[in-house]
């Protein structure tokens, strides 16, 4: 598989995981089954992506938008929240934003260390990166919308 399908179906297996195995399939009309088949990496599998339109459903209902996100990133783009009504809402401000920042930041370097101790970067340890890495973006995009409600 190339590059750009394993990255789409990394991101899509977040989506579902962020939206639930089951809710999702509720929201897309599929099973469990196709919804794996989604982000499988197996070569049977390498030519199944998750149509558009199940994409658009489950984002809707999901914390962040991994699948539109990960198709931006791959154009070296960002995207950018315009009016979200849940960004002054969130407790704190622009300190606590930098205090969590930090700490997802410090959790993502300890399994860095944790995994490149032998060496060598398995699967596991990658996808748990993978995850530290999302969680950070998500804590960065909540410190921008914080910054941009003090400009405004």
């Amino acid at each position: 598989m190339d590059t750009i399908g394993s990255y789409l179906k990394k991101h899509t297996e977040a989506l579902v995981k962020d939206v639930g195995i089951e809710p999702a399939c509720e929201i897309t009309g599929k099973s469990k089954a196709t919804l794996g088949r989604y982000y499988s990496d197996h070569d049977e599998h390498s030519d199944r992506f998750m149509p558009i339109d199940a994409v658009a459903r489950l984002e809707e209902a999901s914390s962040y938008p991994h699948v539109t996100a990960a198709l931006s990133e791959l154009r070296g783009m960002t995207l950018s929240q315009e009016g979200n009504p849940t960004a002054s809402n969130k407790p704190g401000g622009i300190n606590s934003d930098v205090i969590v920042l930090s700490q997802r930041f410090a959790m993502l370097m300890a399994e860095y260390n944790l995994s490149i101790q032998d060496g060598v970067i398995t699967v596991n340890e990658a996808k748990r990166m993978l995850k530290e890495t999302l969680t950070l973006q998500k804590v960065l995009i909540e410190m921008k919308m914080h910054l941009e409600d003090e400009t405004v």
